[in-house]
């Protein structure tokens, strides 16, 4: 496991993967180098250990806005040239953030990546916040909510669902933030959040593409190695109360186009899980609901003719608790009573019975099959080893993914099913407005 203490000298390059190398710089940033050198690009990606659930009680969407912040400029890259550096040297770069971690990536020709690095650096260390600049941002983050979030039926649910789900984790709170807490965030708030996360040992640095680990470590301490580490904090850790009953709740909205039944339930995720739970989960997640050859899709959709859409799906890479997912969209004339009475007689027979082997077969291979195909994918190699690592797994964990996969077998995914309770669920019907 990588850890983000840093160590008194560099670290030398060690093989952490038949196809990975990692290393630390003495100012605590860790480093992994994916090697691939089919073409003369390379996919640069820095990690914050830091997101939503690090916001501060009354200060939800604060690691997100600050997201948005890193790109207002530092004392020599003023206002947004970050980004119109990279595109006028034919790059790419963006940002985004979890519940538990920021990310910021740039996808760029090999011979331009010491800039991109040293643009990344400058900002880790000089960033310049002022109220000239949170202002306006603020204002961007609020009219990114009304347009993801206010506006989008869907997207209002999921909210309540998870505020719901959490009864006191930060994962309850939207990682967007609420919008009166957004609305409070100023210059002081921002600057503190900075100067206690952004910074070297509570990084991780992934590079992928034509590259080789010598030569990242020569440019990661060329360009990373003068920012100096900060003292941090320890991150806090947060214990659920049991949940004694499930959640319900219905939404009506004039602007919802079909009704939809949802239920959410709490469950172990990836750095959580006992022993072969996780991978349990993921198939059956692809059983369940992960295409139209599914049991839901075929029982409900085309055996029963009660939903025109069905699925599932599994979301186990987080620091603490992860998330199953069920929904179902009821043909017209079909109630959401009857659908979710529907879905729960799937769900039933799937916990009591053995999976078919065809389903099983089908699932794991449709799995391993798009981790095989996420190779061809700089980003998504990248993207994979940064999320493992942010959540508390190994380089090794993710090398291993596809075999533990396959070895999921139909006690393991039938243990899985049976772990489903609905004291840890929370079921939602979305209604249009003139829905009775």
């Amino acid at each position: 496991m990588l850890l983000l203490a840093g160590p008194a000298a560099a670290q030398p390059v060690t093989r952490a993967a038949p196809d990975t190398f990692q290393f630390a710089l003495a100012n605590g940033m860790q480093v992994l180098v994916i090697p691939d050198h089919r073409a003369p690009v390379v996919t640069q990606m820095l990690w914050f250990k830091v997101g939503g659930m690090d916001d501060p009680p009354g200060q939800s969407g604060l690691a997100h806005f600050f997201e948005h912040m890193m790109f207002r400029g530092t004392r020599t890259v003023p206002g947004d040239q970050f980004s119109q550096i990279i595109a006028k040297n034919g790059g790419e770069n963006n940002a985004f953030t979890t519940h538990d971690y920021t990310a910021f990536y740039e996808q760029i020709a090999k011979d331009r990546l010491g800039l991109a690095m040293r643009l990344e650096a400058d900002r880790m260390a000089n960033l310049n916040l002022t109220e000239a600049t949170v202002g306006p941002e603020r204002d961007v983050v609020m009219e990114e909510r009304r347009m993801r979030v206010d506006n989008d039926p869907q997207a209002l649910t999921s909210e309540q669902m998870e505020a719901a789900l959490h009864l006191s984790h930060p994962y309850g709170r939207p990682v967007i933030g609420w919008m009166d807490e957004i609305r409070r965030i100023d210059k002081v708030s921002a600057q503190d959040f900075y100067d206690h996360h952004y910074a070297p040992n509570n990084c991780i640095l992934v590079i992928a593409g034509d590259v080789t680990a010598d030569e990242i470590r020569r440019m990661a301490q060329q360009y990373y190695g003068p920012v100096p580490a900060r003292q941090l904090q320890p991150r806090a850790e947060f214990a659920e109360p049991p949940r004694l009953a499930e959640t319900r709740m219905t939404i009506v909205r004039p602007d919802a186009k079909v009704p939809v039944f949802s239920r959410i339930y709490r469950v172990p995720s990836y750095a959580t899980a006992t022993p072969g739970l996780a991978e349990g989960l993921e198939v059956y997640a692809q059983i369940l609901g992960g295409d139209q050859t599914s049991v839901l899709y075929r029982v409900l959709v085309e055996q029963k003719k009660l939903a025109t859409d069905a699925g599932a799906s599994y979301d186990g890479m987080a620091r603490d608790a992860g998330e199953f997912s069920v929904y179902a969209v009821p043909r017209p004339g079909v109630s959401l009573q009857a659908l979710e009475k529907a879905v729960d007689e799937v769900l039933a027979g799937e916990a009591a019975h053995q999976p078919a082997g065809a389903d099983l077969t089908r699932a794991r291979t449709q799995l391993v099959a798009a981790t095989t195909y996420r190779r061809d994918s700089q980003f998504a190699m990248a993207s994979a080893y940064g999320q493992a690592l942010m959540i508390g797994m190994t380089v090794n964990d993710v090398e291993q993914w596809p075999e533990r996969i396959e070895k999921v077998d139909a006690a393991a995914v039938k243990a899985a099913a049976a772990s489903l309770e609905p004291k840890e669920a929370v079921n939602a019907w979305l209604m249009p407005g003139n829905a009775k």
